[in-house]
Formats: structure tokens, C-alpha cells, sequence
């Protein structure tokens, strides 16, 4: 008896020995945003709607979206800069070159920038868009082809940069039809 009664007692040693131990919750490491992120869809939706008010003609609507500092690049490296001469080229442009203009097939990605890969990145947000443009000219040549937009926003929701990648040769080629 003196035996069982040892062997139950260094038993019930051994569990309050053994019970479990009270779990602390880990201290969670700081974690740093990625290098980018997929962005807010309302950008997506400005994209589209400024797409539709270029191709429709409405100009003074389409440049509103724009800060007045933008700058509009094409891949041929023409550039222009402030809204005012965005305004005036595509006021002319959709005035007297382009007849009508439609987009099909596009597609919206709106990207948040946190950390630039190199010192030529510019951090925030940016719209990536791609879309088949169907225009005719004033001289009734007719193209479709693909264009690559990219789009800047400031703080202010507002484009600040517009860098657009098109082959401009079959452009000029059939601006030069009569």
C-alpha cells in the first residue's frame, strides 16, 4: 500500500511538473509594404471614363482628370507639358486630323508604387491601360492598332504624367494619304 501510494504521489508530482505552459503571443516584426501592390479600382474607372470622353470628343471633360503640371510623353519621345498644351493638342488633334476615334478590348490596372526599384521611379499610384483604338483620319484613311497608356496620379487623384507607347508609323503613313 505504501507503494501505491508513493507511486500516486510522484505521479501527481510529475503532471503539476508537466502542465502546460502559458503561451505568450509572439511579437510580430515590423513587415514592410511590397515594392507594389495592385492599386484602387476607382482608378481603373477614371481610365475608363477618360478614354471614352477622348474618343468622343470632349476634350475640355477628358483634360478635368488632368493636374496642371501634367506631362504627356509618347514612346517616339514627343512630349508636351502642362495641361494647357495637352488641352490645345488634342483640341486640335480631335478637331482637325481625327474624324471619330472608338476603343475596344480594354484593359485596367491600377498599381500602387511603395518603394521605386531605381531613382527614375516615381512612388504613388499609376494606371496601366491597354486598348485597340479604331480612328479615322479627316483624309477617310482608317487604322486600328494597340496603345499601351500609363497614367500618374497625385495626392490630389489628379494625372500628372501620361506616358503612352503607339507605332506611330502606320500613323504618319496614312496621314500622308490623300
Amino acid at each position: 500500500m505504501k507503494n501505491v501510494f508513493l507511486a500516486l504521489c510522484c505521479g501527481v508530482a510529475l503532471l503539476a511538473c508537466n502542465k502546460p505552459k502559458e503561451e505568450t503571443a509572439p511579437v510580430a516584426e515590423p513587415v514592410a509594404p511590397p515594392q507594389a501592390e495592385i492599386g484602387d479600382p476607382k482608378y481603373a474607372e477614371i481610365g475608363r471614363k477618360n478614354l471614352q470622353l477622348l474618343a468622343s470628343g470632349d476634350i475640355d471633360g477628358w483634360i478635368s482628370s488632368f493636374a496642371d503640371s501634367a506631362h504627356y510623353y509618347w514612346s517616339s519621345g514627343d512630349s508636351l507639358i502642362g495641361k494647357k498644351a495637352i488641352m490645345a493638342y488634342w483640341k486640335e488633334r480631335r478637331g482637325k486630323v481625327i474624324e471619330s476615334m472608338s476603343n475596344a478590348y480594354d484593359i485596367w490596372t491600377p498599381l500602387k508604387v511603395n518603394t521605386p526599384q531605381n531613382k527614375y521611379d516615381r512612388v504613388g499610384v499609376w494606371l496601366l491601360g491597354w486598348s485597340q483604338a479604331s480612328v479615322t483620319y479627316k483624309n477617310h484613311q482608317s487604322l486600328k492598332f494597340w496603345i499601351h497608356t500609363d497614367y500618374h496620379f497625385d495626392a490630389s487623384d489628379k494625372i500628372d504624367i501620361v506616358v503612352q507607347y503607339i507605332d506611330r508609323a502606320p500613323i504618319v503613313a496614312a496621314l500622308a494619304k490623300k
